[in-house]
């Protein structure tokens, strides 16, 4: 069996109920993807963070040095977990990313996070462009209401959507519980 190793993307405080770009069922995300860094943790297999800071003080969200921009309480890492500082979407872009996951010989990748439809899609793509077999635990992902030429499309939508199209072509996309059994 191959090197597995967990992919944990802008869990970040400002996604949450009380911060600046708040998501859609933010918290249940956060709380399934709790579940799968536990498994990760008690396996031995490894976790690693992905934080987004935006470069600017005017940003919407993740401002350099803000309470928004770290990591939230519920999937904090440990002190042998790596965090990838990020300033774009796709994690590996400009980051120290693909060099974590060489050194720790990894070859399949599990993905959770936020946004569905930016950061978790681009990492997804980019992951799979780079040869890693990879997963997404589409309840361990959140998005928010997007709108598109005056239509609003419901986070719900927006979510299936991206998780439909990664399933497609990119990734392997199954539930919490369902990767959960599979891993035990």
């Amino acid at each position: 069996m191959s090197k597995q190793a967990l992919i944990v993307v802008d869990i970040q405080n400002d996604y949450f109920p009380q911060g600046k770009w708040p998501l859609v069922d933010a918290e249940a995300a956060a709380d399934n993807a709790a579940q799968i860094i536990e498994a990760f943790r008690q396996t031995g297999d490894p976790v690693v963070h992905i934080r987004h800071e935006f470069t600017s003080d005017d940003a919407p969200f993740f401002t350099p040095g803000s309470d928004g921009a770290k990591l939230h309480a519920k999937v904090l890492n440990r002190a042998d977990e790596p965090v990838v500082l990020k300033h774009f979407v796709n994690s590996f872009r400009e980051t120290e990313l693909q060099a974590i996951l060489e050194q720790l010989g990894v070859e399949q990748l599990v993905i959770v996070g936020s946004m569905s439809h930016m950061c978790v899609d681009g990492v997804t793509r980019a992951a799979a462009d780079l040869g890693y077999d990879v997963t997404v635990i589409h309840d361990a992902c959140a998005t928010l209401d997007l709108e598109f030429n005056g239509v609003v499309v419901p986070a719900a939508q927006v979510h299936a959507a991206f998780m439909a199209a990664l399933g497609f072509a990119y990734a392997s996309v199954v539930g919490t519980q369902q990767f959960l059994s599979a891993k035990a």
